[in-house]
């Protein structure tokens, strides 16, 4: 996470390049804007950038490119859906770029390995548990929003490890036991913030969470 460019290649970052002018045109043009109408919506995404602005700022880490902090990808998937949830990563990578923890040519690499792949596993695993078990209440806030916001930060981990593997800025023993390891304590807070979040939400501000259907968890259970 926080990737600095001297560790990957120009062919590296032209081809990350590549796939975040085509994720950013497919955000503009299917993102549900129409929906930022309503002024609680803008200022939900906007109250979200801003916090995992701050969350990414605070990281832990002794070497270039292996450091860790919380993500908060599932969620922002979970409250704003995968669209307005990448655009909230897509801010909270170029604050931090801003506050100049990150270089503006290692953007894109960044933008796909810490916005695209855990909003898109995120929602993935929202997916799965919305089709292979019950619509229930706590299966929502306990596994969806707890277990999947841990396996979401642990899976985004192991894809941004192999991708330092493949650039060969690290081999595959050094990350396997020196920085993959911390990924296992990082997803246990990640389920505890990110649960946290939704469950409040749900409860007290249940509109403000996209993904909760009352009348699916809620309505003859």
């Amino acid at each position: 996470m926080n990737l600095p460019a001297s560790l990957f290649s120009a062919t590296w970052h032209g081809f990350m390049l590549v796939v975040t002018a085509l994720t950013l045109y497919s955000l503009l043009r299917r993102a549900p804007w129409g929906r930022l109408r309503d002024g609680r919506q803008l200022n939900l995404l906007l109250g979200f950038a801003v916090c995992l602005t701050l969350m990414w700022s605070l990281k832990a880490g002794v070497m270039p490119g292996l450091t860790l902090h919380l993500l908060g990808a599932m969620a922002a998937t979970l409250a704003l859906g995968p669209w307005f949830a990448l655009a909230v990563l897509a801010l909270a990578l170029t604050g931090i770029t801003l506050n100049g923890a990150l270089e503006w040519v290692a953007w894109p690499l960044n933008f796909v390995l810490m916005a695209v792949v855990p909003v898109a596993l995120a929602y993935g695993i929202q997916r799965a548990i919305e089709r292979w078990l019950p619509a229930h209440f706590f299966i929502f806030v306990f596994v969806t929003s707890f277990a999947g916001a841990a396996l979401t930060v642990m899976l985004q981990g192991a894809v941004s490890s192999l991708a330092m593997m493949l650039a060969g800025a690290y081999s595959a023993a050094f990350l396997l036991s020196e920085y993959l390891p911390f990924f296992l304590l990082l997803g246990f807070s990640e389920a505890w913030i990110s649960g946290a979040i939704i469950t409040l939400m749900v409860v007290y501000r249940p509109e403000w969470v996209a993904a909760f259907d009352d009348r699916r968890y809620l309505i003859d259970k």
